[in-house]
């Protein structure tokens, strides 16, 4: 009987995890997250960057005559504006240095500094005495292999699939604290169709690293809706999760604006009290019997129906 070999080549993000996972060494699953994915996110607004920079210079049809390095022509095309030795290719060019850490937060940090709506949100973790500047220089050269070559948009796509996959990943390797940042995609899918959110506002009151807002744009993509019917609204009261939803969302193009944090959380006070959203979805922390229930009123009806949900 012949014997059949599965030459299959598996999927990019199974191949960077792998490889990523290795270059991981003596540092905690929790903390390495905010280095690998601080990185994708890096290597995406970069790419979308110098991909509007290149038709600005270029200066052809609408952009004729156009400054490549005035911040107000990428904030009318909607994408961050990267400073000179924060974009990729400075940094890849400088990855086998011992300094390569601290040009990666230096670059965080101007990044933010150009960007508003960015502020406390970049991890500026990599001048860290645990990360090897070698592995380092290593994880870099890993990332700049996503997308390369691809269309622009193609390219988005991509790393905002790497960037779930790699959440979905890290969530699994910190076991029962992973569900403080994801929820498995099959159970925010479910609640998406289930609710079919194709236009209005869509609220998750504990939302985590916004998975169910990339698969409510995605609903609405699917089904040829238009995806500007739809404005999220959410709240996480975890600050370093906080930071991975406005992460996550900017790498999809999607608006987060009207994504708070507090640590308190939505049950304690309420960031968006006088919307009236359309859809409510949420994963509650269930795993989390110490969420604050003493703390509400006791004739609070909220308070005895998520116990009861708790335990």
């Amino acid at each position: 009987m012949a014997n059949h070999t599965n030459n299959a080549v598996e999927p990019i993000e199974k191949q960077l995890w792998k490889a990523a996972d290795k270059l991981r060494k003596n540092i905690d699953a929790a903390e390495y997250k905010h280095v690998v994915l601080g990185l994708i996110f890096l290597r995406y607004i970069s790419e979308a960057f110098e991909a509007l920079y290149a038709r600005l210079k270029n200066g052809s049809d609408e952009y004729e005559g156009a400054d490549p390095e005035d911040r107000d022509e990428y904030r009318a095309e909607n994408v961050f504006f990267v400073p000179p030795t924060a974009r990729w290719s400075y940094l890849q060019a400088q990855a086998k240095q011992t300094g390569i850490g601290k040009d990666i937060d230096d670059a965080m940090d101007a990044i933010e500094k150009e960007n508003p709506s960015l502020k406390g949100v970049l991890p500026k973790v990599y001048a860290r005495g645990n990360l090897d500047p070698t592995s380092l220089g290593e994880l870099i050269d890993l990332m700049s292999n996503i997308a390369l070559g691809e269309a622009q948009q193609r390219s988005a796509d991509l790393l905002g699939h790497v960037f779930e996959y790699f959440l979905g990943e890290f969530a699994l390797q910190e076991g029962k604290k992973g569900g403080q940042f994801y929820t498995p995609r099959p159970v925010v899918r479910l609640l998406v169709e289930m609710l079919e959110p194709f236009e209005g506002r869509v609220f998750d009151p504990c939302c985590g690293s916004g998975g169910m807002f990339v698969q409510s744009e995605a609903f609405v993509l699917n089904h040829q809706g238009r995806i500007n019917q739809i404005s999220i609204y959410g709240q996480e009261s975890n600050l370093t999760t906080w930071r991975l939803a406005k992460m996550n969302l900017a790498i999809r193009g999607i608006d987060s604006s009207q994504i708070r944090w507090n640590n308190e959380g939505s049950f304690l006070n309420d960031a968006h009290k006088d919307l009236k959203a359309d859809y409510v979805m949420a994963n509650p922390p269930f795993n989390d019997s110490d969420w604050g229930g003493d703390l509400l009123p006791a004739n609070t009806s909220l308070r005895g129906q998520f116990h009861e949900i708790v335990y």
